[in-house]
């Protein structure tokens, strides 16, 4: 035994040896041998060797082994990736009759896409000994048959093949017969029984033999049936068949109990000894699909056929008369291939996902076949027309899936691919595989913000930290390429102090005021946000972000005039003869604020005289209710309220002096603080003060009589009791003064007094001046109280 199993392990490698030298020298096919029933795990072959590849780059190309079917014959060892047998293999199983029985495979390697032929050639062991369809067979021959007939004999079937398949017959010792062998026209072996010595049915009417079948193995299997032999009298007649050989053919899909051929013989003799029985005389398979009809003749099918497993049977038909002879005929039915098998398709290589940027990718690699023959077993194969996906057929029924072009993720993240492979039998056969192919992202998308430009309002004093607003970007990519960091781009002016206004959320694109922002000072301002995915490389994206800042009424009216810092009260003069809306004077206040903040209304609070003086709400004008009478104080204070349409409102108040004068040319002092009263005055200070008011009311007398004058002369109307204004325009001194904030109209002030500590003097003609002095520059028009009058001449201009 060990001597036999040496002898096989060197013919497997001078077997491996030759076909590689064949292989070198150009072949296409690697063959590889084994005997059947060999062990699982059996080493067959080094990979590494026959293809040149270290077990590396056999690992890394990712190396398979692919059978046709879903039977897996060999496996790769994952260390060495030498090719051992997955399974015992029973030849017999596999390739039934045919001789020799190879078993194609391809060895592949997916990256980069190869493929080698190979095949596994199954060599047949003695593993099946010869085996007759019948315990018994029965002879019966005439007494009178002479030497040298032969007598055709059942064979026996051994599922072997080559040396190990039935050889010869042997047939037990007897004086009688000799047994012969005889090769058929398929090169089966059946024996003939030959009669060596005539019968004698008296001396002896039945004869036991043994036959035996011996196979061509070592060492050789046997099988045995008897042979059973009844001596019969006289036959001269043997039944006939119209011809020797009948063939028919027959679709395999057949029903049960279908007429396959109808056989006839006839006996030319007469009675018992010309009726003739049918019956099956050899049977090539142990599970006969057929059944004869022994009256008739009829062969009929009693088992389903399969083109797959059997494409012809040889079957021998006996007609036996009642004297016992017989004659024999032989039946070749062949079995039609009928389209009864669909396609099958085995997926060897399937890669998901794929990148969606490359132009051509192999997707899936796999390979068709049907079990049927000729026209039936040719296929095609199909993909739907609206995918982006080609199908090439490769060697061996091998087909490969690619992709047409560069594929697009954000279009389509999923394809579902139905392969359909259809035979081109009749009817059509059709079988379909479902496959997902899913598409990776690359990052290829450029993050987009919803708007292109963003307005955002924030209220002036805010708080910090301040939530103002968020951008948002989308990114069409997935994963990490569709994952975005937002961030502030520099400002186009480089004075605007940007990171310490606001600041944005790099994950959600939230922005932030960083500080309280002051309308006053800043009212608008604008920056980039730009939003950067993770990818490799990194898109980015950019939007314009407006702030506005909302005016908050964060400022109270402010008095320009009267103004408030001066060292002495301003005091307008009224005349006594004022009619009823005579302007005494205006205030004029303004607001930092904007809008309905800034707008200011004005209120009298507090008059010396309640009734007597009116303010104007809108302008702040204030004008005389009534007419004057002498019973009216000469001196009146007016608390004036300004104030802003702001939720909630602010305001500032101003206190008006109203001197009331009987003529525009009476000398007045202004009023004294109850301090200055109080205190004894130097006697130099007073001589000084009255020479000054003396020499100042006759300077000023002299003048206002001249301009009397001349305006008497030029209007030729009264005026001061009766006398007599001169026409024409005044003197060049007057000044036409146009009102400061909200004042709209003119008004002339022809003659203002001012007083300082203790001098007096006379400034006449003197304009209201438009732009006041801030407060606190200590100008010597806010040192002294001034004090103006209007009189109700017509403005010159």
């Amino acid at each position: 035994m060990a001597q036999t199993e040496a002898h096989r392990k060197k013919r497997q490698v001078a077997t491996l040896i030759l076909l590689m030298l064949l292989w070198e020298v150009g072949s296409e096919l690697i063959q590889y041998s084994v005997l059947e029933e060999t062990e699982s795990g059996t080493f067959v072959t080094s990979l590494t060797k026959d293809l040149g590849l270290s077990p590396g780059e056999l690992a890394t190309r990712g190396a398979r082994v692919v059978f046709k079917g879903n039977r897996q014959h060999l496996q790769l060892d994952a260390h060495t990736y030498d090719l051992l047998l997955n399974e015992k293999l029973d030849r017999e199983e596999l390739c039934g009759s045919t001789e020799p029985c190879v078993l194609p495979f391809q060895v592949l390697l997916e990256n980069p896409l190869q493929f080698f032929q190979a095949a596994l050639r199954v060599g047949d062991i003695n593993d099946h000994a010869p085996e007759f369809p019948a315990r018994e067979m029965l002879l019966k021959i005439s007494e009178i048959t002479t030497p040298g007939k032969t007598f055709p004999l059942k064979m026996a079937q051994d599922l072997d093949v080559g040396s190990n398949s039935l050889q010869s017959y042997t047939v037990s010792s007897n004086s009688h017969f000799h047994v012969l062998t005889r090769n058929r026209s398929d090169g089966r072996k059946f024996p003939e029984l030959v009669l060596d010595k005539a019968l004698d049915r008296e001396q002896q009417p039945e004869l036991r033999l043994t036959l035996t079948a011996l196979d061509g193995g070592s060492p050789p299997r046997s099988g045995t049936t008897d042979i059973h032999i009844r001596v019969l009298d006289i036959n001269d007649n043997a039944p006939e068949f119209a011809q020797e050989l009948y063939e028919v053919q027959v679709p395999e899909n057949n029903s049960l109990g279908s007429l396959v051929i109808t056989v006839s013989a006839t006996d030319l003799d007469a009675g018992s000894f010309g009726e003739v029985s049918y019956a099956l005389f050899q049977i090539d398979n142990l599970n006969q699909p057929f059944e004869i009809n022994a009256i008739t003749g009829e062969i009929r099918l009693r088992k389903s056929l399969d083109f797959e497993e059997f494409q012809s049977y040889h079957v021998d038909v006996e007609a036996t008369d009642g004297g016992g002879l017989s004659g024999k005929c032989s039946i070749v039915i062949n079995v039609l291939d009928v389209n009864d098998n669909a396609p099958e398709l085995t997926m060897s290589s399937l890669i998901s996902p794929i990148p969606e940027n490359l132009p051509e990718v192999i997707v899936a690699v796999f390979s068709v076949s049907d079990a049927d023959s000729g026209h039936n077993q040719q296929v095609i194969c199909s993909i739907d027309d609206n995918l982006p996906f080609l199908l090439r057929p490769s060697v061996e029924n091998f087909y490969t899936l690619v992709t047409e072009g560069a594929l697009d993720r954000e279009n389509q993240a999923e394809y579902n691919v139905t392969i359909t492979v259809t035979d081109m039998g009749t009817p059509r056969l059709t079988t379909q595989h479902h496959i997902t192919v899913l598409v990776s992202d690359v990052n290829d998308n450029a993050p987009a913000f919803t708007q292109t430009s963003y307005t955002l309002f924030v209220p002036e004093n805010n708080s910090p930290a301040l939530h103002i607003g968020s951008v948002s970007a989308t990114d069409a990519d997935a994963g990490a390429n569709a994952q975005l960091t937002y961030s502030l781009l520099p400002p186009p002016d480089p004075g605007l102090p940007l990171a310490s206004l606001v600041s944005v959320n790099a994950d959600n694109g939230h922005l932030f005021a960083l500080r309280a922002l002051d309308y006053e000072a800043l009212q608008a301002f604008e920056f980039r946000v730009r939003a950067t995915d993770r990818g490799a490389p990194a898109l980015s994206g950019q939007a314009l972000v407006r702030v506005r800042v909302l005016d908050a009424n964060d400022n109270a009216p402010f008095v320009l005039y009267p103004p408030q810092n001066g060292s002495a009260p301003c005091t307008e003069l009224v005349p006594r003869a004022a009619e009823p809306g005579y302007l005494v004077g205006k205030v004029v206040a303004v607001d930092g604020d904007s809008g309905q903040n800034a707008w200011l209304s004005y209120q009298l609070l507090r008059a010396t005289e309640p009734g007597l003086f009116g303010v104007w709400a809108h302008n702040g004008e204030v004008r005389t209710a009534r007419p004057l009478s002498e019973r009216d104080a000469p001196r009146h204070r007016l608390l004036v309220l300004v104030k802003d349409n702001g939720e909630p409102p602010l305001s500032a108040s101003v206190t008006l002096h109203v001197l009331l004068v009987d003529g525009f040319s009476q000398p007045y002092l202004p009023a004294r603080d109850a301090a200055a009263d109080a205190a004894p005055a130097d006697p130099l200070t007073v001589y000084l003060v009255v020479a000054l008011a003396a020499v100042s009311s006759l300077f000023l007398f002299s003048l206002l009589a001249l301009v009397a004058v001349r305006l008497c002369r030029r209007s030729g109307a009264a005026w001061a009791g009766g006398c007599a204004a001169p026409g024409g325009r005044f003197p060049g001194p007057l000044v036409d003064v146009s009102g400061a904030g909200t004042l709209s109209q003119s008004y002339q002030y022809e003659v203002c007094l001012t007083g300082g500590s203790g001098t007096n003097e006379f400034k006449f003609l003197k304009p209201i001046l438009t732009n006041f002095p801030p407060q606190g520059t200590g100008r010597k028009m806010e040192e002294k109280p001034t004090f103006r009058n209007s009189f109700p001449f017509r403005s010159y201009r």
